[in-house]
């Protein structure tokens, strides 16, 4: 474990599309947040405790995530702790905020940034809350992921999703990450290709899903999966598809889990994705 990297939170994500106008007006009205151009062909949506960074490139895609850890001698120590472990490191320069940052390349060649700022202060806003809370993608290589996430950046293990009926070297379906007290701000499911899987608003309770639900009734956006709630975390959610189908959830209530709590184990089953229903089952 990195005691440096805890806690961190996610604090923003770059998505890719061929079309970044166009997705980032739908985020922008989606949320009720504001947009601005920032770039050629580069756009930020902006609201209360989120922020989303739209570009040019394949649809669905993810190129980074950013954490934020809070402080820059943290970072400078990240640096220098990650180097000592052989992970490399480089600088890199967000348009989204104006601070000192570095990122990494996970084994599915996605950049991980970690930017210094300071904790924001939660604001009252009108409306239902939904501050960006974790991102999670699908692999063909979750044992590498797994060992880069939680034993190279220091991310602590909080669940693992076992098939019993694969072989034991492939038995492991989902492997769920934390770098504070939240359940998980990262997880990665096993697939047959490497992607982005989707990524989460985490809201103020059950009345505020169901705002937000009214909201995608109002927007004529069908919900997708949900509401339901989920075994692993223990979250209310529901999800939507943007316009490249890529998956995004409103969730409430996610687990909190003290850092020196070891992971359990829960079987690949749909009950352990949704306890109210069927799942989406990515193997």
């Amino acid at each position: 474990m990195n005691p440096l990297l805890w806690p961190a939170t996610l604090h923003h994500l770059r998505r890719d599309t061929p079309e970044p106008e166009r997705l980032a007006h739908f985020y922008g009205e989606l949320l009720g947040d504001a947009v601005e151009r920032i770039g050629p062909a580069l756009w930020r949506v902006q609201g209360p405790s989120r922020l989303l960074v739209v570009g040019e490139g394949e649809p669905g895609t993810v190129p980074y995530a950013a954490f934020s850890i809070t402080a820059a001698d943290r970072l400078a120590g990240l640096r220098a702790q990650l180097e000592r472990e052989g992970v490399a490191t480089s600088a890199f320069v967000s348009p989204a905020v104006d601070a000192e940052s570095l990122a990494v390349t996970d084994p599915d060649g996605r950049s991980l940034v970690f930017v210094a700022l300071p904790v924001e202060a939660p604001r009252p806003v009108p409306g239902p809350t939904g501050r960006l809370q974790h991102f999670v993608c699908a692999t063909a290589g979750l044992a590498s992921m797994l060992e880069f996430y939680r034993d190279r950046l220091g991310f602590v293990e909080s669940d693992r999703v076992i098939d019993a009926a694969s072989p034991p070297e492939e038995a492991m379906s989902a492997v769920f990450l934390r770098s504070d007290e939240e359940h998980h701000s990262f997880a990665v499911f096993r697939a047959p290709q490497s992607r982005a899987d989707h990524h989460s608003y985490e809201t103020g309770g059950w009345t505020d899903i169901r705002d937000w639900a009214d909201r995608m009734g109002e927007l004529r956006i069908p919900l997708w999966w949900g509401p339901g709630r989920h075994g692993v975390g223990n979250n209310l959610f529901f999800m939507i598809e943007d316009p490249d189908g890529y998956k995004v959830e409103f969730s409430a209530e996610i687990e909190r889990v003290p850092r020196e709590t070891a992971w359990r184990s829960w079987p690949h089953e749909q009950r352990t994705l949704n306890l109210w229903g069927s799942a989406w089952m990515r193997s």
